[in-house]
């Protein structure tokens, strides 16, 4: 189903998405130019470019690298009104607890934690001084089920994220910007794709036959497929958007029934 979208949703509005050259980064990056705002992202190398974009080449899980996007924001923008947090990933070794080093450790905090810290520090006082804008940070439901042979520190991470999200919103909200979490299950990305070929290289069958195994080890999807980039990008959009003005401080799950509980 194609959604129509208003091409003056954001019209005026300054975007900085981190995170936003690939996968879910790129579709939201797509979704906020089909609103009409105005975009900022970065990445550690120099992409393709993204026609009507602001690019940065910066590594956010560095203290510099958030230090130069924000500085590139309020220069070339003059400043931020949302600010949508999608930066995130594991390059975790398999192996449960005993294999995740302090190094591992210190990898995933730093891409699915303190990165979006640093900015939101470095940010969202310019929107409080204005007294308005929208933050939306990316989680994901490996916050509360992880997977243990391969991605504990990712959902610790993340896990971390969420509460620090509630944190800020309490003290955010009274002074007129908005703070909500997307907690995303299982998105068919590039990445996704890449996933599925390297289990049927490994395990041999079909691509079909790696879908069910990632499939099984999140205990099944109800409706039976993982989440389309486009689907999730309009959640953010949607929660950044004036139509969401009274959501704030709240969790929306997408992840196609994956979670069994209420």
């Amino acid at each position: 189903m194609t959604i129509k979208i208003d091409p003056t949703e954001f019209a005026g509005k300054r975007v900085l998405i981190s995170g936003g050259t690939k996968g879910l980064g790129r579709a939201t990056v797509a979704r906020f130019l089909a609103g009409g705002a105005r975009v900022i992202t970065s990445a550690r190398g120099t992409p393709d470019p993204i026609d009507a974009v602001e690019f940065v080449q910066a590594d956010l899980t560095t203290a510099e690298g958030g230090e130069a996007l924000a500085k590139a924001a309020l220069e070339r923008l003059g400043g931020i009104d949302i600010l949508a947090h999608v930066i995130g990933g594991s390059t975790a070794p398999g192996g449960g607890f005993v294999a995740l080093t302090d190094d591992h450790w210190l990898s995933e905090l730093n891409l699915n934690l303190l990165a979006t810290v640093r900015l939101d520090r470095l940010l969202i006082p310019q929107m409080i001084e204005r007294g308005a804008g929208a933050v939306v940070h990316v989680t994901s439901i490996q916050s509360i089920l992880p997977l243990p042979e391969a991605t504990t520190a990712y959902a610790a991470a993340k896990a971390a994220l969420r509460t620090y999200s509630k944190s800020i919103s309490k003290e955010a909200g009274p002074k007129g910007v908005r703070v909500n979490v997307v907690s995303p299950g299982w998105i068919m990305t590039d990445s996704s794709v890449d996933l599925l070929r390297r289990l049927q290289a490994a395990n041999g069958g079909t691509v079909e036959e790696a879908r069910q195994v990632v499939l099984d080890s999140l205990g099944g999807i109800s409706i039976g497929r993982a989440a389309e980039p486009h689907e999730v990008a309009d959640i953010i959009a949607y929660l950044a958007s004036d139509r969401a003005a009274s959501i704030h401080g709240a969790e929306i799950v997408i992840d196609g029934g994956t979670i069994p509980t209420v």
